[in-house]
């Protein structure tokens, strides 16, 4: 994975060539002290004042005002409906969707997008470290042009949302998006599904994007319809889901024979997650709560177990010999 491979995936690079096959959505650059305040880790206060004070002092923290730029962004916003799905060059707060009130990525105000960016890692690496994992690093990393991307909130349904990967402009592989959950449909509509992104891919996606090798999202409607939600460098800052990249690159080994095309002729590989047994904890749980509690609920630490256990004994017991007055 390149450097150049990451700028192309900027969404105002691939959102024009595209634009007609996707999301509505608008692009407002994104001034510097609007990045400045992003990165900052102080107190975390997106609008108004925030008080508190010890038994000596008061504090006060009032959160800055950009009003030029809110009003560009609630323009951009009422243009697209009054929601919006925010995201940055590449990355969307998906980690950050538990800190809302309603814990969704649906904004309908700054003020939301804010709280949503502030407490992204996502967000943050796009911001300070976007080319870390290329294997150019002797390069000088290419200049990037921040951008605030706002796109018309549509309910996409997680059991129709797919990962596809691009290798030499052929489709070799597709993962189910959402592989934390079992979809029945997808099992039993695996046929349809392939033939549909195969035939999107073909007739919009191939030779139409500035690189060979890339990821895309996309997403299967009520209708068969197939649309294109994102596309991500070909490389390990993009998961790859049901995958592994090892066999990703070797590319040969998860080319398969797809008997229902005339001629018998190669198709990508098609994974899902094929039962209730498969299902497995969102892999964004780990930003909601320290990674301890994530391991008790998971089953992930036994040894952490066995001391929560021990303690909540401790405690029982203790409760016991000094019963409240």
């Amino acid at each position: 994975m390149k450097k150049e491979q990451v700028v192309n995936c900027q969404f105002s690079v691939w959102y024009p060539i595209f634009k007609q096959h996707t999301i509505k959505s608008l692009i407002l650059p994104l001034p510097q002290n609007v990045i400045d305040y992003l990165l900052d880790d102080g107190t975390l206060v997106v609008s108004g004042r925030y008080e508190w004070s010890d038994d000596e002092t008061t504090s006060t923290v009032t959160a800055p005002e950009f009003p030029e730029f809110t009003s560009k962004v609630l323009e951009a916003i009422n243009a697209l409906g009054g929601r919006v799905f925010p995201k940055l060059n590449w990355s969307a707060p998906r980690d950050a969707n538990w800190i809302a009130l309603n814990s969704s990525l649906q904004c309908d105000s700054l003020t939301d997008i804010f709280l949503l960016f502030k407490s992204s890692d996502f967000i943050t690496h796009d911001l300070t470290k976007p080319f870390l994992l290329c294997s150019d690093q002797d390069s000088p990393d290419p200049l990037v042009n921040y951008e605030l991307v706002l796109r018309k909130w549509s309910e996409l349904i997680p059991g129709g949302e797919f990962r596809c990967f691009v290798k030499e402009n052929k489709l070799i592989a597709i993962s189910q998006r959402d592989y934390t959950q079992h979809y029945q449909h997808v099992l039993k509509q695996e046929e349809q599904i392939l033939h549909a992104i195969q035939a999107f891919f073909s007739q919009h996606i191939q030779y139409n994007f500035l690189d060979e090798d890339f990821v895309l999202d996309v997403y299967r409607d009520s209708q068969g319809r197939v649309w294109l939600i994102d596309v991500n460098p070909f490389g390990e800052v993009t998961d790859s889901l049901l995958f592994s990249w090892e066999e990703l690159k070797s590319c040969q080994s998860i080319l398969k024979i797809l008997l229902w095309f005339p001629r018998v002729q190669e198709g990508p590989a098609f994974r899902c997650t094929t039962s209730e047994v498969t299902v497995q904890p969102s892999p964004c749980l780990s930003y909601r709560i320290p990674r301890d509690f994530v391991d008790l609920s998971t089953g992930e630490d036994a040894y952490k177990l066995i001391d929560f256990l021990k303690l909540k004994k401790s405690q029982q017991e203790e409760e016991e010999e000094n019963p409240p007055q």
